[in-house]
């Protein structure tokens, strides 16, 4: 299954920070109920092909196509860009803080956490000797990322440690930063 079938999509509201926190709950455990239900039918279905695009713009930025949505990515000047736009490295920090917040939305209410709001920080060192070929030994990726999350609620640290635990397990992009995974790479 591929995500840009909208045909089961629920109605998508024009500005997604205006949920109440009851309207939050039962739309999340709408959709736990509905995926559990999917993949008792059918387990394949737990399976999904994301599919997005790039066509590259301007001096180094590239415009993404990403089902209904579009947006652009591009480099600061110091890195050949035009700043129209977040890196590709910022995108994916970004990436790793929505898909905290998801899955912290997620948890929280399957294991009964009362969670008001989430506030997450993101730092990431990359050193760009190898990008640029001045020294291949150094990685060309992130060598270290720093997370700070805030959680603001009425429960008790070792509540919020419990989510903390179930979101470090099960977060997908935590997972792709902090474990291997197979990539294919091929010129058409």
């Amino acid at each position: 299954m591929t995500l840009t079938d909208t045909s089961s999509r629920p109605d998508v509201r024009a500005d997604p920070t205006s949920f109440d926190p009851a309207e939050r709950a039962e739309r999340l455990t709408a959709a736990g109920t509905a995926w559990a239900e999917r993949i008792a039918a059918d387990a394949n279905s737990a399976r999904l092909t994301y599919k997005v695009s790039g066509t590259s713009a301007g001096s180094v930025a590239t415009r993404i196509k990403a089902g209904k949505h579009r947006f652009l990515v591009d480099e600061p000047a110091a890195l050949a860009g035009d700043d129209e736009a977040a890196s590709p490295v910022e995108y994916a920090l970004g990436a790793l803080i929505s898909c905290q917040v998801v899955v912290y939305r997620l948890y929280a209410q399957a294991l009964g956490i009362a969670l008001d709001s989430i506030d997450i920080q993101a730092e990431g060192d990359l050193d760009v000797h190898k990008i640029f070929g001045i020294d291949e030994s150094v990685r060309a990726g992130f060598s270290d990322i720093r997370l700070t999350i805030t959680l603001d609620g009425p429960e008790s640290r070792e509540r919020y440690d419990e989510l903390r635990d179930a979101v470090d397990a099960h977060c997908p992009v935590l997972d792709l930063f902090s474990n291997p995974t197979p990539v294919s790479v091929r010129l058409a």
